[in-house]
């Protein structure tokens, strides 16, 4: 971990979690007495085995879930994004989808259309401002998704496995384009992920495993612990 990274870490984090529990029946513990932060201004990964409680987690911490205990700290506001972004594309254009995210807020005409040129602007998209959703590629829909959040000016991104669906090169451009927005802006990025290569892309990892944290650190240590255990099951 470098010096920066280091500093960052006497700071507020962008993310706490203390403690938490949460369990969608007596005999179903999800997260048990889970803690983690993610310091501001970092991109970190979540990793874990199916059922080890990340989707869970995340959700948590975007107001999604209540949990049955513990404190959750985060910057608002948030943004989420899910692993198939049909399930919050909404509009039938680009311009459209991002500006409707923004409705709340009362801005002008003027300023809306600042607002999604900005965001567009910031994944590389802007060429596609009035293309209809359905003609986007999974990985330029991720994109429109993450465009949404930028818009809104949110703190902190959470990503649900954004990678899942798309194809191994939009994978890594994807990755790349958050590590990016992390290095070039304000924004704090947690990602849920199950793929080793991606830890190449940023600057820390959890590990979950039946509901808890269970390592955390420098992403290459983590990988190649992961690595290990993996190799000598095999």
């Amino acid at each position: 971990m470098n010096e920066s990274n280091i500093s960052n870490l006497s700071q507020t984090p962008a993310i706490k979690v203390e403690n938490i529990d949460f369990s969608w029946s007596e005999e179903a513990n999800v997260l048990q007495s889970c803690c983690l932060e993610v310091p501001k201004g970092e991109f970190w990964m979540l990793l874990g085995t199916n059922g080890s409680g990340k989707s869970t987690l995340l959700r948590l911490l975007a107001g999604l879930l209540t949990p049955s205990s513990g404190i959750i700290k985060i910057i608002s506001p948030v943004g989420f994004v899910f692993q198939n972004p049909d399930h919050q594309l909404v509009m039938p254009t680009v311009a459209a989808d991002i500006a409707f995210g923004l409705v709340e807020e009362k801005l002008s005409t003027i300023e809306v259309k600042e607002r999604v040129r900005e965001a567009l602007s910031a994944v590389n998209l802007l060429e596609l401002e009035r293309r209809p959703i359905y003609a986007l590629s999974g990985g330029q829909k991720q994109r429109i998704a993450i465009a949404g959040a930028i818009a809104r000016h949110c703190k902190v991104l959470l990503f649900d496995e954004p990678t899942a669906l798309l194809d191994p090169d939009t994978q890594l451009e994807l990755v790349q384009q958050v590590q990016n927005l992390v290095r070039n802006t304000s924004l704090t990025a947690l990602w849920v992920t199950h793929r080793l290569d991606e830890l190449d892309y940023c600057d820390g990892a959890f590990l979950l495993e039946n509901g808890r944290v269970i390592e955390q650190g420098e992403p290459q240590k983590l990988k190649k612990r992961l690595l290990e255990v993996r190799d000598s099951k095999l």
